[in-house]
């Protein structure tokens, strides 16, 4: 039996990149995934989990910052930002949202391959990707649509509570850390566990049929907050 081929996500919507970079890694062992948008990026992320997913910033409908945004809300596959935008406020705005590793246009294909090569290495052993639609009881979270259910009766959530909610559902089932939640919901900074502690309390009200007695989202005092473990 063949070993498996590691899966390359190729999303640019440059042809000539594609034709250029098909039949290196092709050549080099890896199976080729291509993208020309951002939301044909998404897609094909659910649909085939690539091992490793190469990004430009600069795709027609969607910027590639906000593609590596969705792409963090449930998956860890390594992203490499590959683009023409080679400035240092775009490259720490890259690394800041997830990325792995950020290549300037143009690069050597040598160099690609070793950065690859060091992504994939970094992935091995790494936890496994939660389910992108998480449900507990009567809630169901799914990621990939940004859709959250209460009863089968879909929840309107603000940007921030669903956030909250798919940060926690990465971590289903653990205690998520105070300082960590505050981080990923207000990267800028001047927040307070105060304001934390309230908007769980707001997207509790959205999401359990009794708030004082929560079944999902439940606190560990003095610590976090856990999304209990999805059912099996």
């Amino acid at each position: 039996m063949s070993e498996r081929k590691a899966t390359v996500l190729v999303v640019d919507d440059e042809r000539a990149i594609q034709r250029f970079l098909r039949p290196s890694l092709e050549e080099n062992g890896f199976a080729v995934l291509e993208a020309s948008t951002g939301r044909a990026a998404l897609e094909l992320a659910v649909a085939r989990k690539p091992d490793v997913i190469l990004l430009d910033l600069s795709l027609p409908d969607m910027d590639g910052l906000d593609v590596l945004k969705r792409l963090r809300e449930w998956s860890s596959a390594p992203v490499i930002v590959v683009s023409a935008r080679g400035q240092e406020s775009d490259k720490i705005a890259g690394l800041d949202r997830g990325a792995d590793d950020y290549l300037t246009k143009p690069f050597g294909v040598e160099e690609l391959l070793a950065r690859i090569r060091v992504a994939l290495r970094h992935a091995e052993g790494a936890a496994r990707d939660p389910e992108p639609v998480y449900e507990h009881g009567d809630l169901k979270i799914d990621l990939t649509l940004r859709r959250v259910w209460l009863s089968k009766k879909e929840v309107r959530l603000s940007p921030l509570q669903y956030t909250l909610l798919a940060a926690l559902v990465r971590d289903a089932g653990r205690v998520v850390s105070q300082k960590q939640l505050m981080k990923e919901l207000w990267p800028e900074g001047g927040s307070t566990p105060e304001a934390l502690r309230i908007l769980v309390h707001q997207t509790r009200h959205r999401v359990e049929k009794e708030p004082v007695r929560p079944r999902h989202l439940k606190t560990e005092p003095a610590v976090g907050y856990r999304l209990e473990a999805p059912d099996e």
